[in-house]
């Protein structure tokens, strides 16, 4: 048992913080304003709508949420176990999320609104 994490793990966790503050700054300053790093504003937005008469807005949220979910998902499915060891799917989940970031990226610069759902799974990765 361990009685302090190694100094790596500690820039690690630093850097996936890091990162998925990155992440939602960029999606607050696009063109929709819509946080996507975390669950509890995005479900607040969803009960609000809920009330309103715009169902676009309503299926974009619940996307945004079931994509963080998915990511969650599939970052509890590729990460068994309790404890922190090399030689998991550390890497492989990293390279994955890099690449929904980088299509987000692609997507939101061009206008599209599913450039939210694939930023709000990388995100989602980290959640393990």
């Amino acid at each position: 048992m361990l009685s302090r994490l190694p100094k790596w793990v500690e820039y690690g966790a630093f850097l996936l913080a890091l990162v998925a503050g990155s992440v939602n700054a960029v999606a607050l300053l696009g063109f929709h304003h819509q946080a996507v790093s975390h669950l509890s504003g995005t479900a607040t937005l969803i009960g609000s709508v809920l009330f309103s008469q715009s169902s676009d807005a309503l299926l974009h949220l619940i996307g945004i949420l079931l994509s963080f979910v998915i990511g969650s998902a599939i970052s509890g499915y590729m990460l068994t176990g309790r404890s922190l060891k090399l030689g998991r799917f550390y890497d492989v989940l990293l390279v994955l999320e890099a690449l929904f970031l980088l299509i987000a990226m692609y997507l939101l610069l061009n206008n599209h609104t599913s450039g939210h759902y694939l930023a709000s799974a990388a995100c989602g990765l980290q959640m393990r």
